[in-house]
């Protein structure tokens, strides 16, 4: 898995309102407070923008999902039971919009290394090895996750990726722990055997 290791580093999720909630500002929010709705954007989008960018590979397509999630919060937030932080039920809401996200991010990325690949074709002057490795790897690495199930992506990313509980993860996503241990472990399986056959491909 070194590829991942380089490709996608592991981020500790790290949530200041794990130990309790802002009740009033989720109330202003149900209400339909715009001043709620840009408060709640400026304490969480870069947590939001930062699990989008692990789960997408691509920024434009992190800021088109963050855009979804506080464009759909006034209305999500009527679901919010208060039982787990406001962060995390934002994660929810953004894995509730990921999968055109993942789809149009994968073809973007295809595209750029089409010309990645013919640029550098051209120019005999960049030839740092090691950029040229970790580029290699970066991009066997996206493409092993671009193939994967996007149940098995998300649970691969909120877990490996996020670092966070099966526990936590089945909360976000919304099913029992052990569909995320199971999606969990077919993931790592898939993705040790394509980063393996990639690293045997010459």
């Amino acid at each position: 898995m070194r590829a991942f290791d380089l490709a996608l580093t592991p981020a500790v999720a790290v949530d200041p309102a794990a130990g309790g909630v802002d009740d009033d500002l989720v109330a202003r929010l149900r209400r339909g407070d715009r001043a709620a709705l840009a408060r709640t954007y400026e304490a969480h989008h870069v947590a939001v923008r930062a699990f989008a960018r692990r789960l997408v590979g691509d920024d434009h397509a992190a800021e088109d999902l963050v855009h979804d999630t506080f464009v759909a919060l006034p209305r999500a937030i009527q679901r919010y039971r208060g039982d787990g932080a406001l962060r995390t039920f934002l994660i929810g809401v953004a894995v509730n919009h990921a999968r055109r996200h993942t789809r149009s991010a994968a073809r973007r990325r295809r595209a750029y290394d089409r010309v990645g690949d013919a640029a550098a074709a051209r120019d005999d002057a960049r030839d740092p090895r090691a950029e040229a490795i970790q580029r290699v790897l970066a991009a066997r690495a996206w493409a092993a996750l671009d193939r994967l199930p996007l149940a098995q992506r998300l649970a691969f990313v909120l877990c490996e990726v996020e670092q966070r509980t099966t526990v936590e993860a089945a909360t976000i996503v919304g099913v029992p722990e052990g569909t995320i241990r199971s999606r969990l472990f077919h993931a790592r399986r898939r993705l040790r055997a394509a980063l393996g056959e990639a690293e045997d491909t010459p």
